[in-house]
């Protein structure tokens, strides 16, 4: 297992190179001078010139490579162009809203969308199974600010649950910490619990149609046995693709989320970043999820062999 684990983390230097490269070619490969592209339109000379000597435009280009990598590797993103901030500050600022969502996401996708995919497994065809399929259809197809905006008239408006906006770190309470992370949790979790309920349908209902299946039940084996001790276990590795694939995508992809709600995340840094041309704070983020993303799927895959013995590397 230690030479996997070797192996794969060798295995993923080399798309962590071409990330890091595409990701600092990303200002060169824009037309016109990097310096003046940052510094904007009504900059003066001399600012387009302080912007080129302290980011370093003046040296060569693989020089400027071999350097952003160097600072990288010691914990240096560099230095925000609009905040004029560490980069690495600004992202350490804006990890817990958007770690909290993604966690709260997963939690309420994965206590809806598993019940939901094993009903709809064990009554194939009929209407419950019916009704778990409509829900899926119908919940990946509204878009996500459609769904939150009806969460905040229900929940926060008529019923007065929930604080419509806004966001309260967890040092400053449990209690308002989570009246300000239920509301969005919710409304992006029941469009992920769409996709997650339909991949373990899909899962059980191959599994359930297996000829080992069919020998258990012949045996008189109790369902619930059946479901949690056979069929499910075997079940399990799509199941947890998606669900670890929905996390990376959850920390990254929930500006709109964000920006319904608030809250100050690593999303609307992003965004805020693109309309202010603030580039170093672009490149550090992407590395970040890059490398998450790999780390991830390296768990995932090490998962794999816990739920399937049949797995081996």
């Amino acid at each position: 297992m230690l030479g996997y684990i070797a192996k794969r983390l060798l295995s993923a230097l080399p798309v962590l190179a071409l990330v890091s490269i595409m990701v600092f070619l990303l200002i060169h490969l824009a037309p016109g001078d990097p310096a003046s592209l940052i510094a904007g339109r009504m900059a003066s000379p001399e600012q387009v010139e302080r912007i080129r000597l302290e980011m370093g435009f003046d040296e060569p280009l693989l020089t400027q490579y071999f350097e952003w990598i160097r600072a990288i590797l010691n914990g240096d993103f560099g230095l925000s162009v609009y905040y004029d901030k560490p980069v690495l500050e600004l992202m350490s600022q804006r990890l817990e809203p958007s770690i909290s969502l993604a966690l709260g996401t997963l939690l309420v996708a994965i206590t809806i969308a598993l019940p939901s995919g094993i009903v709809g497994a064990l009554y194939k065809g009929r209407w419950p199974d019916l009704s778990v399929m409509a829900f899926s259809s119908v919940g990946f197809s509204i878009p996500v600010f459609v769904v939150a905006y009806c969460m905040i008239y229900l929940l926060s408006v008529r019923a007065d649950l929930f604080p419509i906006q806004g966001y309260r770190p967890i040092g400053e309470g449990i209690g308002p910490w989570l009246q300000h992370i239920v509301l969005p949790c919710l409304s992006l979790g029941l469009v992920f619990s769409a996709l997650i309920a339909r991949i373990t349908r899909a899962a059980l209902v191959e599994v359930l149609a297996q000829d080992y299946i069919k020998a258990a039940r012949a045996k008189g084996l109790p369902t619930g046995v059946i479901l949690f001790s056979h069929a499910l276990r075997n079940a399990a590795v799509p199941i947890v693709t998606v669900i670890g694939s929905s996390f990376v995508l959850l920390i990254g992809g929930v500006v709109v989320t964000e920006t319904v709600f608030n809250i100050p995340g690593l999303g609307r840094l992003v965004v805020g970043a693109i309309s202010q041309r603030d580039f170093p704070v672009i490149q550090g983020v992407i590395v970040v999820f890059a490398t998450v993303y790999i780390l991830i799927n390296l768990c995932i895959d090490l998962f794999y062999t816990v739920i399937d013995p049949r797995i081996r590397y």
